[in-house]
């Protein structure tokens, strides 16, 4: 018996590392501390992704409809969301032919329904941040977590442009990027309208990085939408356990061993 309690704690020894790695997108980027319960934000990361990824990807397993969950109404679906569709009870498919996808970019743009729950978070929003120009790609740009990202940068007007630092020889600067990953140094090109550059040359991208974290917080509600409403009724259930169910067992138990005491 003892055997089989030591085997069963080591396998969800090494279980639980390898989920993390899951849930991180298999790699240690800055935390995006995105929050389901910001009605506001998953709002403003729902329009930015209709309006800016859906041209593109697919999310074929949301219904426009399901938005009215975010406190959205109907009319402003429809007038503010839909734009590859008339019926709101569609899916989000991107209005983009695979075929000339493939042609454009050499690849298809993958399906974003579950991103979240397969690359986690984290990936998603260090993933927004970290494109940059790059002339020797075909879209004119790279990223820093996915190398040869095969996406151009949709949202630069909205962040600016971040460009690789060259050496004497002309190539590319290395820096860790604080996780033991090497990735290029980057300088800012241009700023965009959600960042800005200070007197002394030094840029600030708070702005933008909220506008990468409301889409990367509807992102992850896109994944599992009924999560928000599951977590509700957890803790409704575990209150009815608590202030119903312990005092019934308390009192139970002092009823069953009262003849014993």
């Amino acid at each position: 018996m003892k055997r089989i309690w030591k085997k069963t704690l080591a396998a969800l020894i090494l279980v639980v590392p390898m989920a993390s790695a899951v849930a991180a997108g298999g790699g240690a980027y800055p935390k995006a501390d995105i929050n389901l319960q910001d009605q506001a934000s998953l709002q403003r990361g729902a329009q930015i992704f209709t309006n800016y990824c859906l041209s593109c990807h697919s999310a074929s397993a949301m219904r426009f409809n399901r938005l009215q969950d975010l406190g959205l109404t109907e009319a402003q679906i429809q007038d503010n969301m839909m734009f590859t569709t008339d019926k709101v009870g569609s899916t989000m498919m991107s209005a983009m032919d695979p075929k000339d996808a493939i042609e454009w970019f050499g690849t298809a743009p993958p399906d974003l329904s579950v991103i979240a729950r397969s690359r986690g978070a984290d990936y998603i929003y260090a993933y927004l941040r970290g494109f940059y120009k790059d002339p020797t790609r075909p879209t004119g740009w790279n990223n820093t977590v996915l190398d040869k990202a095969a996406m151009p940068h949709v949202l630069w007007e909205q962040q600016g442009v971040q460009a690789v630092e060259l050496d004497a020889k002309g190539q590319p600067v290395m820096v860790d990027d604080g996780h033991g990953k090497q990735v290029p140094k980057l300088y800012w090109e241009t700023t965009g309208l959600h960042s800005r550059m200070t007197p002394d040359g030094k840029v600030i991208a708070v702005e933008y990085d909220k506008y990468a974290l409301d889409l990367t917080n509807y992102m992850v509600y896109m994944a599992e939408p009924a999560q928000v409403k599951r977590h509700q009724i957890g803790y409704l259930v575990l209150m009815f356990l608590v202030a119903i169910m312990l005092p019934l067992a308390y009192f139970l138990k002092k009823e069953y061993w009262k003849d014993v005491h």
